[in-house]
């Protein structure tokens, strides 16, 4: 059985910058496919702004990864992020335990995509 925190595909949301009405049809689109064939670990770190159609969206995902048989976490929320997500309670379903852990090599893959966004 494989190790789903290990062998998780962590998936950043770099050139979004707010998951909000309008938004959030471009991240279903993008992830359903990639949290329907094995584990996403999804880095919100530059998410400035969140409203209920990202939650809801996010929630989608989550959902998507259950019926599918993976796992789907968010990691490494902005700190507007993980205030909303503990306000309405979604910290304890959608933060991943170990959600401030995130590899070095995808730090580094992050760190090209924002040099390629500027």
């Amino acid at each position: 059985m494989k190790n789903s925190r290990t062998d998780s595909t962590i998936q950043f949301v770099s050139r979004v910058r707010q998951l909000v009405r309008g938004r959030e049809q471009e991240i279903l689109e993008e992830l359903q496919p990639l949290v329907e064939s094995g584990p996403v670990r999804l880095n919100l770190s530059s998410i400035e702004r969140i409203d209920a159609a990202g939650l809801a969206a996010l929630v989608s995902l989550y959902c998507a990864a259950g019926k599918a048989g993976h796992e789907f976490a968010v990691v490494d929320p902005s700190p507007q992020v993980a205030r909303i997500l503990t306000i309405v309670g979604l910290d304890r379903v959608l933060l991943s335990k170990d959600f401030g852990e995130i590899s070095p090599a995808a730090t580094r893959q992050e760190a090209r995509m924002d040099e390629v966004a500027a």
